[in-house]
């Protein structure tokens, strides 16, 4: 596992959490994706619970689309997402 990583991971979760304000639906689902992918993998199991509600279908729809990074991939891709809103947003 990598630390470094994973630290990165947890500042940028934390900072959009805390500073990202009024963020377009597009950008959230994906931020959500990755989010997801990155603390999770994707697991069948989900869609279940997900399917028969059309907000929580897109959710799950964004996640699928990012479903064939590992977990490191989607870290890495969320920071860079992260920074690249949070840069913006100020």
């Amino acid at each position: 596992m990598n630390n470094d990583l994973d630290k990165k991971f947890n500042e940028a979760y934390m900072r959009i959490s805390e500073e990202a304000k009024n963020l377009a639906p597009d950008v959230m689902l994906r931020i959500y994706a990755y989010y997801k992918q990155a603390t999770k993998g994707l697991s069948h199991k989900d869609f279940e619970t997900m399917s028969n509600d059309l907000k929580k279908a897109f959710k799950f729809n964004a996640w699928t689309q990012v479903s064939h990074l590992t977990q490191e991939e989607a870290k890495e891709e969320y920071i860079k997402l992260a920074n690249k809103i949070l840069k913006h947003d100020k």
